[in-house]
């Protein structure tokens, strides 16, 4: 007699509860057991990273340091970040300078009340903390960047200024922070405190030249799209637009390790790993394009941009771009003068390159201005330059006793272009 089958409330068969119980077990146990395995290897991977990064920071191996910011993970933690980002800035203890003088020494600088209006506005993503603290973090990010501005008179400060150094205050403290932004400031992100911001501009057409080199196809679909829509990440390192503190300072690991370039490069790193995204929205919709990419990519794999942006630079670095958009970029900017990591200028370096950059600005915009007045009054301007040229060949031609009818030629001309 055949055995009855075993079946569930809706009378269909059913496998024996014991068998599937145990099986489900054996299953589970496995599965814990290998992710218990990854964990542990996992932790002793980082472990051992951790212990690396000590010891090249301990040896000043600025190399290795660069190598383990820019791999997956980057410098891992905060009490790592805190002894290398002053080697990578160049303001640990063997490198350092020269000290601030305290704020309260030093005459206002004519952004104070700019820098105040940002500071209130500051802190909005991170760290999440009870109002006191925020307050004397403001604070401190208010006395930080008031003391760099007054060490450095010529600096322009810029909105957004404010994002980056509150990254630098909430990983290293206010005492080192200082030494850092100021180094910061004047070698790394020079540019953006010009008196004017066309220097970031043209940082930004490096983006369609970098595109170009690895797709043209992308390249020619945002042909009509200024790359403006960069502008507040670049200025910014990043840290106005990412919202986890967690990302901004594992992105803040490789952009300080490197030369300052490889932000651009970082840039075009997301827009190409957004190629489908981007190609579904028609070229007859600017507005659509521009819109989306001036955010950045969502959910954002920072391990896999960078990786990215580091072949885009190997494979294409800067000189090799076209559009001739590098021979743009002033042999006075940051993203040439700073490209040499192992070198140490000094202040008096970068105060001078600023002032060379800031002379060559001013005179780019009174040429600007010339050119414009001159196309504007074309007309009026094309008639006199005509009217004097024909006057000087008349003298001449009267001089050398030439042909009357020559001169009763040019002189009816002339009456005819003057009214």
């Amino acid at each position: 007699m055949d055995s009855p089958d075993i079946k569930q409330r809706d009378g269909s068969p059913s496998e024996s509860p014991g068998l599937v119980d145990d099986e489900k077990l054996s299953i589970a146990s496995s599965k814990d057991s290998q992710e218990l395995l990854n964990i542990q290897q996992l932790k002793k991977a980082r472990a051992e990273k951790a212990l690396a990064i000590r010891q090249a920071c301990d040896t000043h191996d600025v190399e290795a340091l660069v190598s383990y910011a820019t791999s997956e993970g980057g410098l891992i933690e905060d009490e790592l970040r805190q002894r290398a980002w002053p080697i990578f800035l160049q303001c640990d203890e063997s490198t350092r300078v020269d000290d601030l003088n305290p704020l309260e020494t030093l005459p206002r600088h004519r952004d104070e009340d700019q820098v105040e209006l940002d500071v209130n506005r500051s802190f909005v993503y991170y760290p999440n903390a009870p109002e006191d603290e925020l307050s004397q973090k403001k604070e401190q990010l208010s006395d930080l960047i008031t003391q760099v501005l007054r060490n450095n008179p010529m600096l322009c400060y810029f909105q957004g200024y404010h994002d980056i150094v509150q990254v630098l205050l909430l990983v290293l403290g206010r005492q080192k922070a200082t030494s850092a932004m100021a180094n910061l400031s004047l070698f790394r992100i020079r540019d953006y405190m010009l008196p004017s911001l066309s220097p970031a501009v043209k940082h930004l057409h490096l983006i369609p030249a970098i595109i170009e080199t690895t797709d043209p196809a992308l390249c020619q679909h945002l042909n009509n799209i200024q790359p403006f829509f960069a502008l507040a990440a670049t200025l910014t390192l990043y840290a106005h637009d990412i919202q986890e503190y967690s990302d901004i300072a594992r992105l803040f690991d490789f952009l300080l390790a490197r030369e300052p370039v490889v932000a651009i490069y970082l840039f075009a790193a997301m827009i190409l790993s957004r190629k489908k995204e981007l190609l579904e929205i028609p070229v007859d919709e600017p507005e659509m394009l521009h819109f989306t990419l001036s955010k950045l990519p969502c959910p954002l794999d920072l391990d896999g941009h960078i990786s990215s942006a580091v072949q885009l630079f190997n494979d294409h670095p800067p000189d090799s771009l076209p559009f001739k958009a590098w021979k743009h970029i002033s042999s006075y900017s940051v993203l040439k003068t700073s490209r040499d990591l192992s070198h140490h200028p000094t202040v008096e370096e970068a105060v001078g390159l600023f002032e060379r950059q800031a002379r060559q600005i001013r005179y780019e915009e009174r040429r600007k201005r010339a050119l414009e007045f001159a196309w504007k009054h074309r007309r009026t301007v094309g008639s006199m330059a005509l009217a004097i040229a024909i006057g000087a060949a008349s003298i001449y031609i009267r001089k050398k006793g030439l042909d009357t009818s020559i001169w009763s030629y040019l002189g009816r001309l002339q009456t005819m272009i003057l009214g």
